[in-house]
């Protein structure tokens, strides 16, 4: 065999081992690698936009974008995060003391259904709640050992968090200074033609702004709306509802329905007419408005995928990686979707005779 062959071979293994070693010692901090290069996306943008007003001085471009970013994607996330902790486990200590009993709202909810209904939930075998109130008030109890956890033991994680939040800040700082040098690097390591180079870099592009920010803002649109008229309606625990809502909203064609419908029903088949009436318009009418108006507008649109590729690929990311997984789902499928369409594209068509 050819020496030059076999030093390329070499090459290639060595390339493949030191590759994997390096996602290997990365992988205790994955996500805030993984975040620090999803916002140096999103922010790029602005970051491009503050050179050319600066006169190129790219260390104080990036100092002042990474505070714009702090200001409007981080700070808010730790701030309603820590009072999510607080009312989630006052929820939880409330349904635990017998004060909130949800077992007694869905029994009631039971016996408000006509008998037809009740006649098909027993055939589901939903008919029997004898169990029920045990196994919430067990869930109860673990959720509000949970909460109080998160809320009272906090400083044992603390340094963890902070040693992640501070390489993410950090990498983003670099990765806002230097992104475009950064690029230039990879495309040309990737053994592409450059227009295949330029056509992926695009879509990932595209499809991580599209699934940040559409996605994000249809989810902060609806969880907000829906938490201001639970807050009105005076349902108990509304930044919880609005939060659960916020992050049901990330998967298209489920939504925020699945939290307003059935209190919206309740409030109807209790007697409680207005507030049904109000809470399934308003979820209809304005929640329901902003997923059909927004979502095609800011996330379709700039990924071109369908939408049950983008809920089926949330969904799976969201199994997969967890949170992280909203916008690993869909940018997977949709680099998944063109690199097939590059490589059909470049297929030799078969002539037939």
């Amino acid at each position: 065999m050819n020496e030059s062959v076999l030093q390329q071979k070499a090459l290639m293994w060595l390339l493949v081992l030191v590759t994997l070693a390096f996602i290997w010692i990365l992988l205790p901090y994955y996500g805030a690698v993984f975040w620090a290069v999803i916002l140096g996306i999103v922010f790029a943008p602005l970051q491009r936009r503050l050179l050319l007003r600066l006169g190129w001085r790219r260390n104080l471009a990036a100092g002042i974008t990474l505070l714009v970013c702090l200001l409007i994607a981080i700070l808010p996330v730790i701030v309603i995060s820590t009072l999510l902790v607080q009312e989630g486990a006052t929820l939880y200590k409330n349904i635990e003391s017998g004060q909130l009993d949800i077992a007694g709202y869905i029994e009631r909810f039971k016996d408000m259904l006509p008998a037809v209904a009740q006649h098909g939930l027993e055939r589901l075998g939903m008919g029997d709640l004898e169990g029920l109130r045990d196994k919430i008030a067990k869930g109860a109890m673990q959720g509000s050992q949970f909460f109080a956890t998160q809320a009272f033991s906090f400083g044992q994680g603390t340094f963890e968090f902070l040693v992640s939040f501070g390489i993410m800040l950090y990498l983003l700082y670099f990765f806002l200074r230097d992104g475009a040098e950064l690029v230039r690097k990879i495309r040309t390591a990737v053994p592409l033609a450059e227009h295949q180079k330029r056509r992926l870099q695009l879509k990932f592009n595209r499809v991580v702004r599209a699934t940040v920010k559409g996605n994000l803002l249809v989810a902060v649109t609806q969880g907000a709306l829906g938490g201001f008229i639970f807050w009105v309606l005076d349902i108990p625990s509304a930044l919880v509802w609005a939060v659960l809502m916020a992050f049901l909203s990330l998967l298209p064609a489920v939504g925020a329905g699945i939290v307003w419908g059935p209190v919206a029903a309740y409030f109807l088949l209790s007697g409680s007419i207005w507030q049904g009436v109000v809470l399934a318009a308003f979820g209809v009418f304005v929640i329901g408005l902003v997923d059909n108006v927004l979502r095609p507008i800011l996330v379709g649109k700039d990924t071109r995928m369908p939408d049950y590729l983008i809920l089926i690929s949330t969904l799976g990311g969201l199994a997969v990686f967890g949170l992280n997984g909203f916008v690993i789902g869909p940018l997977i499928a949709a680099l998944f979707m063109s690199s097939w369409g590059i490589f059909v594209a470049t297929k030799p068509q078969v002539q037939l005779p």
